[in-house]
């Protein structure tokens, strides 16, 4: 066996995406309860603050930039469902 052919099988795969999804979720509905008004800086750096120690080598693409600007604009529900 190669190291190369170490790797988590799909279902271990979509657990971890999921789980994931999940904590952005999270952050993003807890920004938008609790940023209420504040600009997209503010709003990117909480989201970036909560989520860096959760993930390995954590680098924020722009995704992070659009949920920032969806909370910064009051287009986001932190009461709907994730």
């Amino acid at each position: 066996m190669e190291l190369q052919d170490v790797k988590w099988n799909e279902q271990a795969r979509e657990k971890i995406l999921l789980d994931a999804d999940r904590a952005l979720q999270e952050a993003v509905r807890e920004a938008a309860s609790s940023l209420s008004g504040s600009g997209k800086d503010q709003v990117y750096k909480f989201l970036f603050e909560k989520l860096k120690d959760q993930f390995v080598d954590f680098q924020p693409g722009p995704d992070l930039t659009q949920y920032a600007e969806a909370v910064a604009n009051g287009e986001l529900d932190p009461a709907g469902t994730a």
